[in-house]
């Protein structure tokens, strides 16, 4: 089983409107998109930022094997001191999954190392979502492109690293586009950012959006034992 821990900040949630389309939290909404795979993949636990420790302890970090994060208004009140011991996790192999709103959260920031900044507009766009990297396993059993009917709108550009690959390309009716879809490795660990899922919006009940998550929370999952630093013996004598 994959040890899947999904993290939410868990501020919009709170207001009704908010909760008429989200009745257990976004964090909710995801889980339960995990929880439907069909080969049974996934252990699923949310956390949220008004949990002990914000919700990531050292018992429960230890125990993830992928983490998905969604914050937008509290990304300061994140202290410095989990970003990093969730830094050191995805360095060892621990995969992460940064959903919207996360790309400017100090954790993107700083795996990323850039400002992760973009243009954006909240205007009832319509989003096309491009697969260009059809072979890839977070593109696997997606159509060449699927629609959103209404969502945030983000645009290029959008200052992160160049991906190591890009699976998708969206297109809005405003007339935007971004990389919507951006892996990276970092140290043993492996980062997918992916940008639709504004909380206003029902994105995250959209069976394709729902197919993303899974698939990247499979790719994502540490394959193998973790690399082993520091001195060591010759292997061969003289």
């Amino acid at each position: 089983m994959i040890r899947v821990t999904v993290w939410n900040e868990n501020v919009h949630d709170q207001e009704a409107a908010i909760r008429a389309i989200y009745p257990s939290g976004l964090h909710g909404a995801i889980a339960d998109a995990l929880r439907e795979d069909a080969e049974k993949r996934f252990s699923v636990r949310t956390a949220t930022l008004d949990q002990p420790a914000q919700g990531l302890p050292d018992e429960i970090l230890s125990d993830t094997d992928v983490l998905f994060w969604w914050g937008h208004v509290r990304h300061n009140d994140v202290s410095d001191e989990l970003i990093e011991r969730i830094a050191r996790r995805v360095r060892d192999g621990m995969g992460l999954i940064v959903l919207h709103s996360g790309h400017y959260s100090k954790l993107f920031r700083r795996l990323m190392g850039t400002e992760c900044r973009s243009k954006w507009w909240e205007n009832g766009d319509h989003e096309r979502i491009f697969t260009v990297m059809p072979g890839h396993p977070i593109a696997m059993g997606l159509p060449e492109f699927f629609e959103l009917p209404i969502e945030e709108t983000y645009c290029e550009h959008f200052n992160i690293p160049t991906p190591d690959e890009l699976v998708f390309i969206s297109w809005f009716s405003g007339g935007a586009v971004l990389r919507s879809g951006c892996c990276y490795h970092y140290g043993a660990g492996k980062i997918f950012y992916f940008q639709p899922g504004h909380e206003a919006y029902p994105t995250y009940q959209d069976k394709n959006i729902r197919h993303v998550l899974r698939n990247a929370a499979a790719w994502a999952a540490p394959m193998g034992s973790a690399p082993v630093y520091g001195q060591f013996t010759p292997m061969e004598t003289k």
